[in-house]
């Protein structure tokens, strides 16, 4: 028999598309979008931080800067909505309301940490959502999540602080369910999930955004937030969704917890707690192992023979 990779053969990835060993190539252009895609978000501590504003406001105010610049760049959005992409939009509000206020009220590292919770309640939520099994190592590792979220409660938080910890927890619950909505969405668009998110957030958020409140100072730090940190990393990762692993996804957007509390570390001089760092090394430990086992259990699954590029001679 021939050698399947001298005739051409074509590996079926995690996936499940068949992709010729050039579209492999290919992916490591999608990587790269995501490492950008982590920078950008990886600001949102210190701009955040940077703003003298309530944090509704401020969410909304980003999110209007994107509803305009999505609008313009990506017009084709506005004729792809579905379902999928009006409840991953609500999620999105959720998510980046929640962000904010955590990260006003706590720490940007217990904001960011927290967050990144979100592939532990996916895991819970697959069962009933994704019809998928857990397992027994997948609850082992739930808990030991869940030990690491309680250490983030050992630091003597004051009240706002434990609301910031209980605000960004649930930022990690929307999170997971924007993350799956999005994935839903790969063949079709996910850029609407991002614009209808945006446009949401600025019709909640009205209220809180009138009047304006120190505009000179705030105005440049709102337009970076908005432009930086939510409109180009969320069009480029709706974009690089379509073509990663999602091993790949989960090892590269590790960076922005590494990077956000860094950043307000040096600009702010905001250094987060010891049982916080512990909590959030676990946290991030067992998120980052549970997808990197998820993500092989499903190639095992996926990968089958091709059974048309292989001849016999």
């Amino acid at each position: 028999m021939t050698d399947p990779k001298s005739c051409g053969h074509f590996e079926r990835p995690a996936n499940g598309e068949l992709q010729t060993p050039n579209a492999e190539r290919q992916t490591g252009r999608y990587v790269f979008l995501l490492l950008f895609t982590a920078f950008f978000w990886s600001l949102g501590g210190v701009l955040i931080k940077s703003i003298d504003w309530n944090p509704v406001a401020i969410a909304g105010s980003r999110s209007l800067i994107a509803v305009f610049l999505i609008a313009i760049l990506r017009p084709s959005v506005l004729r792809r909505f579905s379902w999928t992409a009006v409840f991953g939009g609500m999620a999105y509000t959720i998510t980046v309301v929640l962000f904010v206020v955590a990260t006003k009220l706590t720490t940007a590292a217990n904001a960011i940490f927290l967050q990144y919770t979100a592939p532990i309640y996916i895991a819970l939520l697959s069962p009933w959502l994704l019809r998928e099994r857990v397992s027994r190592l997948d609850w082992i590792l739930i808990g030991v999540a869940f030990a690491g979220i309680a250490l983030f409660f050992c630091d003597g938080l004051s009240f706002a602080g434990i609301w910031g910890v209980i605000a960004a927890l649930a930022s990690g619950v929307s999170y997971a369910w924007l993350t799956m909505l999005m994935r839903r969405e790969k063949s079709a668009s996910p850029e609407a999930t991002v614009f209808l998110g945006n446009l949401m957030t600025v019709l909640v958020a009205a209220p809180a955004m009138w009047p304006p409140v120190n505009l000179g100072h705030n105005w440049t730090w709102l337009l970076a937030l908005g432009v930086l940190q939510l409109t180009i990393p969320y069009l480029l990762y709706a974009r690089a969704i379509r073509h990663v692993r999602a091993l790949d996804a989960s090892i590269v957007s590790m960076i922005e917890p590494i990077l956000n509390p860094i950043w307000v570390m040096f600009a702010v001089g905001e250094r987060p707690a010891q049982w916080s760092i512990i909590g959030g090394c676990i946290v991030l430990g067992t998120s980052l192992l549970r997808s990197i086992l998820a993500s092989r259990e499903s190639e095992s699954a996926l990968i089958s023979p091709a059974p048309e590029a292989v001849r016999e001679e």
